[in-house]
């Protein structure tokens, strides 16, 4: 996969919860739905960094299994974000307070070794998009000037 360095720009009105994303020519909306404040007018900001993890991790799994030329047919990613006690998880650092917990399931199709199946589970842990979740973050904000 490429370095991607092209500009995410999200507008919103001001008013309600729903917003634009723009990625070059592509268009996509966020949104949150009614109970929390939201109109529903697209997936809200977990289901897409969720979709971020799933297509980074399908996408990995496909590219090693094409150089290898190993016969996967297809391949399937469930996920699900949820808020879990630290306490409740014997394999985290934290011990106490709430942590972020992301459920990623891989479904493999295709006449595929056991062999081969494990190496392209090992894989889907080196998706870019799952580096950056698991390893130290800079998130820098600034202030853009008001238009108009």
């Amino acid at each position: 996969m490429s370095e991607n360095r092209q500009e995410v720009i999200v507008r919103g009105d001001g008013e309600g919860l729903h917003h634009e994303v723009f990625v070059g020519s592509h268009r996509l909306s966020a949104d949150e739905p009614p109970h929390l404040g939201g109109y529903d007018r697209g997936p809200n900001p977990y289901d897409l960094l969720l979709a971020s993890l799933g297509a980074c991790t399908a996408m990995t799994v496909t590219m090693y299994a094409q150089r290898k030329e190993w016969p996967l047919q297809g391949v399937t990613t469930r996920l699900q974000h949820s808020r879990i006690h630290a306490d409740d998880c014997a394999e985290c650092e934290t011990e106490r307070g709430k942590l972020d917990s992301i459920e990623l399931n891989i479904q493999l199709d295709g006449p595929l070794s056991d062999e081969q199946r494990s190496k392209l589970l090992e894989i889907a842990r080196k998706c870019p998009v799952h580096r950056t979740l698991t390893s130290e973050k800079v998130i820098r904000i600034g202030a853009l000037q008001e238009s108009g």
